[in-house]
This record gives structure tokens, C-alpha cells and sequence, in this order.
């Protein structure tokens, strides 16, 4: 019993031991609450016993400038236990001197919010930097490997050739109207890249570049990048690492060729030291712009058919599906035809039904489900349609149910068209909707009416009754004014 009991209790310590190091909080820590002209402020987010994997954007400060953004991580062993944080540090360049506001904000990382207060920040002139004072305190290993303050504030920073490139690329230089092709715009990155080079606001960026990227003449698919991870790529034999910041499906809707003109895109490149001593500074943020090249794709007319400016412009297929095929006459049945495959799945037109009084089909229910991934957009339309027969017999839905589209794999025209057929019995039911109707009194009066042409007689007892009045009215004024 003793020994159950030991190992009981050596269980529920170890889990104890296990839950404290595996749980996981987020801090937010701000900068103090005066700054110099020539100080930073920062926003520190921190992870407890945890990896940030993303996090949306840092908030903006009226008075000062976003400088980049850096980490830190820490890791603690005390008594056996361990304990490790990782820090993401926003810095903010003050702009000129004032009071400012940083108004409470909400951020998400890791896909969990966490929220601050925010804080009231004043920008002073600049801080004189002094040894053994508050703000700059005394290295006790200061000279101790031949190097003072003064070598490191004198440190020479080199720029180093990067090898990177921006890039925005298509992976079709020549469409069919109609036809859809996908546009990256990435960053890339040699896996022989020595040059230290961060992203800086990414998104804000994004959305200035978006508005000379996206081309008036087309269609647009979004596939909505939130967080911007690397992958790696080969390009001629040579292994890169490509940072997706924007993709999205273009699908032209005229002649007009589509043109993406060259947009420029900032970065953080630090300068390295050129003689990196052991505590001095062994980099300096710097920035660089990018630029991608413009690129052009070629748009083609369709071939010549009596549809060709309505047709939907992809690879598609039938997928089609009846509740019962045997019905009566009156009796409802429910069919859906369901298109599916790559293209503009939004943009498909819809489906036209030939009227016949043999056979009432009522205007469906549309449903449409897009997905965009791995380049492509795919997805479906579906029609779900409500029919009631009126006459017995054998009805094939294909003279009723088709869809003409083009496939530019194939460069022809293809007809999607039901397969289902469709058996009928019972009586005709074509004029039961005419003798189930009540036309009214007047079609009630027909067979008693007289049908011989007679003259129009005219009804002139209102003018009379009108005249009457109008004489009685004069006869009275003129009595009243004999009178006086």
C-alpha cells in the first residue's frame, strides 16, 4: 500500500511538473513612459513556455515611426524545472517632441487575442547619454577585451550583397478570355544569402502595391495570405526560400492584354560590423527597396460559336443526381445538376430551360462553394430544380438540362448534359390547371350573353341631373340679390 501510494503521489507531481511547464502565457509589455528624440520606444509581446508562430500586426503610434521588429528568447532551469519565453519586440522611432496617445489595441498571436490598455507617451529632446548614469550604467566588462565605449560608438558597419529578389510571376503568359490564370508576388531569398534582411510593415505596403497591381480588366480570386511563411523553391538549379505576401486568380473579361507594372517594396537590411567584437554591436538596421519587374499576359478571343460571349471558360464536370425516376403525372420531382471543377466557379452563367407544356420546371436553388489553394481555384455551382410532368411517357432530362462551356486544356467546346431519364404514367394533366381555376363572372356570363353587334347607347341622365342643379343654383342668387 505504501508503495502504491508513493508512486500515486510521484504521478500526480510529475503532472503537476508537466501542466506548469507546458502552460503557455502572453504578455504585453510597453516602454517607458518619456522618451528622447534619439530613444526608442518599444512593444514587447512575450510567449511563456511556448513558440510564436504568427501574430497580426503591431498598432501605429501618432508621433513616431515603426523601426522593425526583433526577437528573444530566454530559457530558465531552476531546481530541475524549465521554463522558456520568447519575446517579439516592436521599436518606434520618435518623430519630434510632444505628448502623444497610444490608444488601448488588440492583437492576435498564435491565433489567441490579448489586449492592453495603451498609454499617454512623452517625446522629450534628446537624452545625453552618460556612463554610470540611470539611463546608461557601467560595463563592468568595458575594456575588458581592449574595447571602450568609445570603439563601440565608433563601430564601422559594412554593407553586405544580398541575395535575394522580388518577384511577381504568373504561371500562364497566355490566356483565353475567361480563362484564369494565378499571379504570385513574393520575396525570395538564397539559401546562400549572408545579407540579414527582415520584413518591415508587410501589410501596410501591401494594400499602397495592390492598387496599381490589380488590373481593371479582370475578375479577381483572392486566396488571402494572413501570415507570410517561407518554402522552399528551386529556380535553375539553384534552392531558394519564397515568402508568399500576395496571390490571387485573374480571369480577363475583354481583348485588352492584362499588365502588371513594376511596384517597389521596402525591407529591413542590416548592416553588418566590420570587426564584430564580443559585447559591441555586431549589426545596424538599415533599409533597402525592391522592385519587380512588369509583367504582361496576352489575352485570346474564343473560338468562333453562337455562344462564345456567355460561355464560362474552364475544366469542369457533371455531377447529377434525381430524388425518384418513375412519377406521376401532377406528381413533383426534385434534380440537381451540379457542375464541378477549376475556373471561375462565381462567374458561371446560369443554366437555360426550355419551356414545354409537357413538363413545368421551376427556377432552381443556386448554391456555389469556391475553394482557392495550392494555385488554383476550384469548387462547384449547384442547381437544384423542382419539375412536375403533365403528360405520361419517357423523358430524357439531356433535351431539357445541358450546359456549353470551354475547356482551354482542349481549345474546343464541350456541352455538359443530364444522363437521367425520367418515366412518367398516369392521365393528362395539361388542362387540369385551366378547369381548376375560377375565371371569374365574366367568363360566367358567356354562354347567356347576347353575341349580336349592337350601337352603343348613350346615358345622358347625369348631364341632366347636373343642368337641373346648376339652374336652381342661378335662381337662388338672383332671388337673393332682388331681395336686398
Amino acid at each position: 500500500m505504501r508503495k502504491s501510494s508513493r508512486f500515486l503521489v510521484a504521478c500526480v507531481i510529475t503532472l503537476v511538473s508537466l501542466v506548469q511547464i507546458n502552460a503557455q502565457e502572453i504578455t504585453v509589455q510597453l516602454g517607458n513612459d518619456e522618451v528622447g528624440l534619439n530613444e526608442l520606444f518599444t512593444i514587447t509581446v512575450t510567449l511563456k513556455n511556448g513558440t510564436i508562430k504568427n501574430y497580426t500586426d503591431f498598432p501605429e503610434i501618432d508621433g513616431f515611426a515603426k523601426r522593425g521588429t526583433s526577437s528573444s528568447s530566454k530559457t530558465n532551469i531552476i531546481n530541475g524545472q524549465i521554463t522558456s519565453s520568447q519575446s517579439i519586440i516592436q521599436r518606434y522611432l520618435p518623430l519630434e517632441e510632444g505628448t502623444y496617445t497610444l490608444s488601448s489595441f488588440t492583437m492576435k498571436v498564435n491565433g489567441k487575442e490579448i489586449s492592453s490598455g495603451g498609454k499617454t507617451i512623452k517625446i522629450t529632446p534628446p537624452v545625453e547619454r552618460k556612463r554610470n548614469s540611470r539611463r546608461g550604467r557601467f560595463d563592468p566588462f568595458s575594456g575588458f577585451f581592449g574595447e571602450d565605449e568609445g570603439s563601440r560608438r565608433n563601430t564601422e558597419f559594412v554593407d553586405v550583397k544580398e541575395d535575394a529578389f522580388l518577384a511577381l510571376t504568373t504561371d500562364k503568359d497566355e490566356v483565353y478570355v475567361g480563362e484564369g490564370f494565378t499571379t504570385t508576388f513574393a520575396f525570395y531569398v538564397a539559401d546562400a544569402n549572408r545579407a540579414p534582411l527582415q520584413f518591415y510593415e508587410a501589410g501596410k505596403q501591401l494594400s499602397k502595391i495592390l492598387k496599381d497591381l490589380k488590373p481593371e480588366n479582370c475578375w479577381e480570386e483572392n486566396f488571402n495570405i494572413e501570415n507570410i511563411y517561407g518554402e522552399r523553391v528551386t529556380i535553375n538549379g539553384k534552392s531558394y526560400t519564397r515568402y508568399k505576401i500576395y496571390q490571387a486568380a485573374f480571369y480577363p473579361l475583354n481583348l485588352e492584354p492584362v499588365e502588371f507594372p513594376s511596384v517597389p517594396f521596402e525591407m529591413i537590411k542590416y548592416r553588418v560590423a566590420k570587426s564584430p567584437s564580443f559585447f559591441g554591436r555586431d549589426r545596424k538596421e538599415d533599409f533597402k527597396t525592391f522592385h519587380t519587374r512588369p509583367k504582361t499576359v496576352r489575352v485570346k478571343a474564343l473560338p468562333p460559336h453562337p455562344l462564345k460571349d456567355a460561355v464560362a471558360v474552364g475544366e469542369f464536370q457533371l455531377d447529377e443526381k434525381i430524388d425518384k425516376t418513375t412519377v406521376e403525372t401532377g406528381e413533383s420531382f426534385e434534380y440537381n445538376f451540379n457542375i464541378y471543377g477549376e475556373g471561375n466557379i462565381a462567374g458561371i452563367p446560369d443554366l437555360e430551360i426550355p419551356n414545354s407544356k409537357d413538363l413545368d420546371v421551376y427556377p432552381p436553388n443556386i448554391s456555389q462553394d469556391v475553394n482557392r489553394g495550392a494555385g488554383r481555384v476550384t469548387g462547384s455551382k449547384k442547381y437544384s430544380y423542382f419539375g412536375i410532368p403533365n403528360e405520361p411517357g419517357d423523358y430524357n432530362l439531356k433535351d431539357y438540362f445541358s450546359w456549353v462551356f470551354f475547356n482551354p486544356e482542349k481549345e474546343k467546346y464541350d456541352t455538359l448534359k443530364a444522363s437521367v431519364k425520367l418515366n412518367v404514367t398516369g392521365e393528362s394533366k395539361k388542362n387540369v390547371s385551366i378547369s381548376s381555376s375560377d375565371l371569374g363572372s365574366f367568363y360566367d356570363n358567356i354562354d347567356v350573353a347576347s353575341n349580336k353587334l349592337e350601337k352603343l347607347r348613350d346615358d345622358n341622365t347625369a348631364q341632366v341631373i347636373a343642368n337641373i342643379l346648376i339652374f336652381a343654383m342661378l335662381a337662388a342668387a338672383g332671388f337673393l340679390f332682388f331681395k336686398k
